[in-house]
């Protein structure tokens, strides 16, 4: 009787820690993505710098160091030689925008006033009210957890500067911090831990390139197609498309509608078919036969996961988790096939097969022999071990 109820008190004392464990991390999300977000950083840099020791044999400080250069130099180039031409095709859209607003509210009253189910779908609309005004008011409510955040000023420079600060040091010495969580697991999953966050680095590795080769093959063949069609602003939609490829499918659909509905606002009927189709055949392009050529591993992930990922982490951590959706679930498929996976359900179990054996050392009784200095402080086995 008494060893049930210590295992009942175990049994609510360990739920108990389980579910007071489980508030913390919920209480702590927003930095726990910050770490996330300073992994992924890391994994960027740390491909550059092992690239340098690799090939030139030069020392991992001055490795970091020429990695973070090379990414600024990249940063201040692509800024100087896109940045203008872009403001100023912004700004110009921005001023023709009242002009584009008014022409979709006419499109779409006189297609609510043909058809019910048009007038259905976009609601009755009240005196001093207008169709494109509850549109865009509802997609600004959408968006209104991403102001606070980037606008909040001190807060979001804090929390750049600890993901770059976080990001470097974690490149400087990542054997430190990697040996540090495996030394978390028991001995006997040591080796399952390691081999785990090994595939974790090279498949966010290969998301992390996959990702930026692909906003940059989308936005150049996006601008390059609407220069061909003549649209207006092509570098600035290009540059959009690029931008937004980070997430995914609704990315894709927002950057193939909004230059279409651009030209369709102006009255080009046949044009807005054209750009539409533009922006299909560049993310066909791109998917099936740039993104295999240039990718060395592809990060292959199940499109009906991937949207699910979207949802979920845009309504735990609004539009910022939209950034980390695709990573996040990269990690997740990787930790349950390799763990509950191959480990459950199949029934490898946790403890690799040399480590379950029994390891006997005979030593000859009429021979004399070396004797490990350590043999007296701790036993053979545990000296095997190690």
């Amino acid at each position: 009787m008494a060893d049930v109820n210590r295992k009942g008190i175990g049994v609510v004392f360990s739920t108990v820690f389980f579910l007071l464990l489980l508030l913390f991390v919920y209480s702590i999300a927003e930095i726990l993505l910050l770490l996330f977000i300073a992994v992924l950083f890391s994994l960027y840099l740390g491909a550059i710098t092992d690239t340098l020791q690799r090939r030139f044999a030069i020392p991992r400080p001055l490795g970091l160091t020429a990695a973070i250069l090379l990414t600024l130099a990249g940063a201040t180039g692509t800024m100087y030689l896109i940045v203008p031409p872009v403001a100023e095709q912004t700004a110009e859209l921005i001023t023709q925008l009242p002009t584009q607003l008014a022409a979709w509210e006419d499109q779409i009253i006189e297609l609510a006033e043909e058809s019910p189910i048009v007038a259905n779908f976009f609601g009755n609309v009240e005196e001093g009210e207008s169709y494109v005004g509850n549109i865009v008011a509802e997609i600004g409510s959408y968006f209104r957890g991403i102001v606070p955040y980037v606008f909040s000023g001190m807060t979001f420079l804090i929390h750049f500067i600890s993901v770059l600060v976080m990001g470097i040091y974690m490149t400087l010495r990542p054997a430190m911090y990697r040996e540090g969580l495996i030394a978390l697991a028991p001995p006997v999953h040591r080796e399952l831990v390691r081999d785990i966050l090994t595939e974790l680095a090279v498949t966010l590795r290969a998301w992390i390139v996959g990702q930026m080769l692909a906003m940059v093959s989308l936005g150049v063949l996006t601008w390059i197609g609407l220069i061909l069609l003549a649209v207006p602003y092509a570098l600035a939609f290009g540059v959009f498309t690029g931008v937004v490829a980070i997430v995914p499918f609704f990315g894709t659909l927002i950057s193939t509608l909004l230059p279409a509905m651009f030209v369709l606002g102006q009255g080009f009927l046949v044009k807005a078919i054209l750009v539409a189709l533009l922006g299909v055949v560049v993310h066909i392009v791109e998917a099936n036969v740039i993104a295999p050529m240039i990718m060395e591993r592809q990060v292959s992930l199940p499109p009906v996961l991937t949207l699910l990922s979207v949802l979920v982490m845009a309504h735990l951590m609004e539009i910022i988790g939209l950034l980390v959706a695709v990573p996040v679930l990269a990690t997740a498929l990787v930790i349950v096939r390799r763990i509950y996976i191959h480990r459950v359900l199949e029934g490898k179990g946790f403890r690799r097969a040399v480590r379950d054996q029994p390891v006997e050392v005979r030593l000859p009784a009429d021979v004399a022999v070396l004797v490990h200095p350590s043999a007296k402080e701790t036993s053979i086995p545990a000296m095997l071990e190690s």
